[in-house]
């Protein structure tokens, strides 16, 4: 049965709970404040990027003229010889629709790391409407490319990661320790329209608003990441949450089988062939199959074998909803389907992670998703701003020394079963995600300092 002295402790130990978590949401927007605005900022002129490239890449994408399409044999030969490229296409994306282009795209180590040389062919008159790089599996133009670099490392690089994942790493903790303050709150009496306890309400009120959308963009946006996302990466796969993908290897049989011109690899170079004697005619072939096989999205790419011992790999690539990525392996000879995987059978982490990394990019739902996603990153800033606002308006006066709130005074009063508690919640965060952990640590040393060199009288207040 609870003591009376029992209850006091635990009503104490959650004043003392309450208050770090007040400390370090300070902490958190604060420091980490920046780079939060930074990816707000950036995140909000990415998720109007869809507009923007058919508006600044209109010439590219369209076309006006009407008629018939051209097999894809003779769009891929205007494609190399407006390029100068004999070697066959790495990936051909037909025109999805009426009115649209052709994208032939080329390995050429003249474009950046994971991009391709990428033709844009009339597929009616195959006139070359564009030629630019386009990167990674989702094809994005030089213009989403660079907002989408910016945002990901501020077109740093690999070190420039650790800004987007340090902002990732905390958004989620600020988000809900917010409500959680919210939460404790939420019965105190209306304040006058200009006190600083109106303006804390509106931000505590606009916080519980958006907080749901920050925790989603925290959640998915440490997927992209270098090290929490490799530590998600590796639990997926341990737990069998992996996206189901086409094997493209042959074996045996097969493999021998496959390369029929083998005998004229040498002289293939006039001939659009690559090492496994893929011509142009090969793609319409392919595309018969995998219409046949029954992937009829409008949005389709077809990749020849990198290799003797590879089979074709044609894929849709239609992330609105619904769904459409839906994969065949073909057999180089036959054009059989010899695997397939369709995004029905997805496991539903699976489908989750699909539809969760589509939501972040805006894609998903096309314009409502993109407006949604501009709500909440401009709630973000402007959370942001208000914060840092509170802080200066209610910053110690000049020539006077306050006693500081730290985070360690607040850790010694803890009794030694909740400080455990405490220490193994940030170990295991910190173990989860190391940007995080490390900048936990920078904030646990500038807190203790703090402490250690205020007055030695001074207590830090668990308000």
């Amino acid at each position: 049965m609870s003591t009376p002295m029992a209850a006091a402790e635990r009503r104490r130990t959650r004043q003392l709970l309450l208050a770090m978590i007040t400390r370090l949401h300070f902490y958190v927007g604060l420091f980490v404040g920046p780079f939060l605005l930074i990816a707000a900022l950036s995140g909000i002129a990415y998720a109007l990027t869809p507009q923007l490239e058919q508006w600044v890449y209109h010439d590219a994408l369209t076309t006006q003229s009407k008629g018939e399409a051209q097999p894809l044999a003779r769009q891929i030969t205007a494609a190399q010889a407006a390029a100068g490229i004999s070697q066959a296409p790495a990936a051909v994306r037909p025109a999805p629709a009426a009115g649209q282009t052709t994208r032939v795209m080329f390995d050429d180590p003249s474009v950046g790391e994971f991009q391709q040389r990428a033709l844009f062919i009339d597929p009616v008159t195959l006139a070359v409407r564009g030629d630019m790089p386009a990167y990674g599996t989702s094809g994005s133009l030089p213009l989403r490319t660079t907002i989408s670099q910016f945002h990901r490392s501020l077109l740093l690089g690999q070190p420039g990661r650790i800004y987007s994942e340090l902002a990732a790493s905390w958004l989620w903790l600020l988000a809900l320790g917010g409500v959680v303050l919210w939460w404790q709150r939420r019965g105190a009496r209306r304040a006058p329209a200009a006190s600083p306890q109106r303006r804390r309400q509106r931000h505590a009120t606009l916080g519980i608003v958006a907080a749901l959308g920050l925790v989603f963009f925290s959640a998915t946006g440490l997927t992209w990441s270098k090290w929490a996302g490799g530590n998600i990466a590796e639990l997926r796969h341990a737990w069998g949450w992996g996206t189901p993908s086409v094997s493209t290897t042959l074996k045996g049989q097969d493999a021998a089988a496959a390369d029929p011109h083998a005998e004229h690899h040498h002289a293939a170079g006039g001939m659009g062939m690559t090492s496994s004697g893929v011509t142009g005619a090969d793609f319409d072939r392919a595309l018969a199959a995998a219409r046949h096989a029954g992937l009829m999205a409008g949005k389709i790419e077809l990749q020849p074998p990198p290799a003797a011992d590879r089979a074709w790999k044609v894929r849709e690539i239609g992330r609105e909803w619904p769904t459409e990525v839906d994969q065949v392996a073909l057999d180089p000879h036959s054009f059989a389907v010899l695997d397939r995987t369709d995004f029905s059978t997805f496991p539903l982490a699976a489908k989750l992670t699909r539809w969760g990394i589509d939501l972040h990019m805006g894609v998903l739902f096309g314009l409502p998703n993109q407006l949604v996603l501009v709500a909440v990153a401009g709630s973000l800033a402007t959370l942001i701003c208000w914060g840092y606002r509170m802080w200066w308006q209610r910053r110690p006066a000049s020539g006077t020394r306050a006693a500081p709130q730290t985070l360690s005074a607040l850790f010694a009063q803890l009794g030694w079963g909740p400080r455990l508690g405490v220490l193994l919640v940030a170990l295991a965060l910190g173990l989860a995600l190391p940007v995080m952990g490390a900048s936990l640590v920078l904030f646990v040393v500038i807190d203790w300092l703090r402490w250690r060199l205020s007055s030695p009288a001074s207590v830090a207040s668990t308000a």
